[in-house]
């Protein structure tokens, strides 16, 4: 049995636009009045959009003060703040080890797709000069769960024509790595040990992705 696809998560990736993402949600809570810190971000990893405002609003106890449509303006607020901080992006944030891990899955015949809840991750793979290297990209805007609902990994193996469990897919985020395993897919994650237990295999770092490590693991427990 042969790994024939690799479904990326963007952010702490591929990429990390965690800091813009970070910086566009305080500027959103200061006009709210509400303040969170670096620790309280960790929980707005992986997930959608509005999911992050909603755990913001609880956060400030002003859950109940918005109504959808305003929940949708504010969100849209960031977003566009957002959009802003990413015009600065290059190729030269691409993430350590990267681009070789990725020429080295195209040198095996593998299909990669970009799982994100990110609506601008295609923007941002442009920006990167990546865009060529996927065959698919998910639009989160088609899904009706998030992370870690494994609907975004299984609609990326149906694109790439390709079963589950031909397919691994990459995280650095305790929802994403559930939303791999819950798809029947091999998990690759990157982070700290007690983030990543879930993960079949884990490296600490993006630099330490090594696609044979992989191929090897996922063959032993296939």
């Amino acid at each position: 049995m042969a790994i024939k696809g690799v479904i990326f998560d963007l952010d702490g990736v591929i990429t990390d636009t965690a800091e813009f993402h970070y910086r566009a949600w305080q500027d959103l809570g200061e006009k709210i009045g509400i303040t969170f810190d670096r620790a309280f971000n960790e929980n707005l990893k992986g997930i959608s959009r509005m999911d992050s405002l909603n755990l913001i609003l609880e956060h400030g106890n002003k859950a109940d003060d918005y109504s959808d449509a305003e929940k949708e303006a504010l969100a849209t607020d960031k977003n566009d703040d957002y959009k802003t901080l990413i015009e600065e992006i290059t190729p030269t944030d691409i993430l350590p080890g990267i681009q070789t891990f990725l020429d080295a899955c195209i040198a095996k015949g593998m299909k990669l797709a970009l799982a994100s809840a990110s609506k601008n991750g295609p923007a941002i793979l442009d920006r990167l000069e990546l865009t060529d290297y996927f065959e698919v990209t998910v639009d989160p805007a088609s899904l009706k769960n998030g992370k870690p609902d494994p609907e975004i990994f299984l609609k990326a193996a149906k694109l790439l024509h390709l079963e589950p469990f031909e397919c691994i897919g990459v995280e650095d985020a305790e929802a994403g790595i559930q939303s791999i395993n819950a798809a029947g897919m091999f998990s690759v994650g990157v982070g700290s040990p007690e983030s990543m237990k879930e993960a079949d295999i884990f490296v600490e770092n993006t630099q330490e992705l090594d696609l044979e490590k992989i191929i090897n693991k996922y063959k032993k427990m296939r």
